[in-house]
């Protein structure tokens, strides 16, 4: 199948330049393409895996993938998709940000030393050392403003105000794509559908400037992907606790994993396509489980796997179906002190000093039970679990023994209302 087809059957195209001379060019050459990736946090969150995974899919079909981080651009700010202006980070804090994205595409995107097969690249290497004047006589007379004043991304912004900073921002995201031509032979730029107007802007300068050297025309082509919606009319990506992050220090894996299995019914087959990397023949037989036994959710689990293997690895995988699990059977004491962090996160949680704690206080203390008479009624009910194990005696004292790895208790009051208690060390 060629690669376009795939795309097109999996729902990822939105735009092309000239199809079928994209098709031509990518069944004659190893194609050299890139997408960029602005450093505005400390960490990609799940809104940037389609481009990544895009990325992959081209390597796996043969072709070499740029990822560039603009350590740049980064700087000045993209106003695509926004109706405000982003704030201004520090060079220092941009170059913070950077080296933490790149090791996170690295872990998708596997790369030969040698830059064979792909590569990451900084745009800072570049437009750090570019003059305000170069870029004024070089680059900025191929810029009509008539031109750059019919962008969506520019457009869009003209009522709420657009500075000259973030108005420049499709020249510097030009460049990007005229010195990886020149120096790459990257020939194709990918992205969302908001940075169409980016990508056309590119390939103009170009051909613009290879026209300036009477050179025969440039063989650069542009593809954008449809920005994800879920169907439920959430914003994807987005969860109670905020955005999901690729980075297991602010997004856990477990937390990652949940995010994938929770998938609404009406999603999760297009997530799959979206994606993963298996087959439209394998996708379609979940489809099927789907409509015979829903209540399996056999399609989120795979989803679930496959997304948390990608990002996290095989071992982060195996534990946040083992923190899933204890929580479903109740098996809390099969979980480690790293485990519990993760799978009781965002539950309360109180830290507590004693050696030995009677239960109906503890209730109380950690506000489990709203008085001393309603955390009786709560243990004689045997409402109270500790570790997972029902208790209903009421002078029940919680000792060290009740400690999972000497650090926690884990306390469950009716079927879902879980609180974490630390012990001090």
């Amino acid at each position: 199948m060629h690669i376009i087809d795939d795309l097109a059957e999996r729902g990822l195209l939105q735009q092309t330049t000239d199809d079928q001379g994209l098709r031509n060019h990518l069944n004659e050459n190893v194609v050299t393409l890139y997408c960029g990736f602005d450093p505005t946090a400390d960490s990609l969150h799940i809104g940037h895996l389609l481009p990544l995974t895009l990325l992959k899919r081209f390597q796996q079909y043969g072709h070499r993938p740029l990822a560039l981080i603009g350590g740049g651009t980064g700087l000045i700010g993209d106003p695509s998709g926004r109706s405000t202006e982003r704030s201004l980070n520090s060079a220092d804090v941009v170059k913070g940000f950077t080296e933490q994205i790149q090791q996170q595409i690295e872990r998708i995107i596997e790369f030969k030393s040698d830059g064979s097969n792909g590569a990451v690249k900084n745009n800072h290497d570049w437009l750090a050392s570019l003059t305000f004047i170069e870029m004024l006589r070089d680059v900025g007379k191929h810029f009509g403003i008539n031109y750059m004043l019919s962008k969506d991304s520019v457009t869009s912004r003209l009522e709420q105000g657009l500075s000259f900073t973030e108005f420049s921002y499709m020249i510097l995201q030009s460049i990007d794509f005229k010195n990886l031509y020149e120096k790459e032979n990257c020939s194709l730029q990918i992205g969302g559908s908001d940075q169409w107007g980016n990508i056309t802007a590119g390939m103009e300068l170009i051909r613009r400037t290879r026209s300036e050297q009477q050179e025969e025309e440039a063989d650069v082509y542009g593809l954008t992907v449809p920005l994800i919606t879920k169907s439920d009319g959430t914003k994807f990506g987005k969860t109670a606790g905020g955005a999901v992050w690729l980075d297991p220090e602010k997004t856990s894996p477990y937390e990652f994993y949940q995010f994938w299995i929770n998938t609404d019914d009406r999603d999760v087959i297009r997530f799959l396509k979206f994606f993963t990397f298996l087959s439209l023949e394998e996708i379609d037989q979940l489809e099927k489980e789907l409509e015979k036994a829903p209540e399996k959710r056999m399609p989120h689990k795979r989803l679930a796997e496959e997304m948390t293997k990608l990002v996290h690895g095989e071992e982060a995988l195996k534990q946040a179906e083992k923190i899933t699990e204890a929580l479903f059977s109740g098996d809390i004491k099969s979980l480690n002190a790293e485990e519990i962090e993760q799978g009781f996160k965002d539950v309360p949680s109180v830290t507590i000093d004693e050696k030995e704690s009677g239960l109906i206080d503890l209730l109380v203390t950690a506000n489990i039970s709203s008085s001393k008479r309603q955390a009786r009624e709560d243990i004689k009910n045997g409402a109270v679990y500790i570790n997972g194990e029902r208790k209903q005696d009421l002078a029940y004292h919680l000792t060290v023994e009740d400690r999972l790895d000497d650090r926690f208790t884990i306390v469950r009051r009716g079927k879902k209302k879980y609180f974490l208690i630390r012990f001090e060390s």
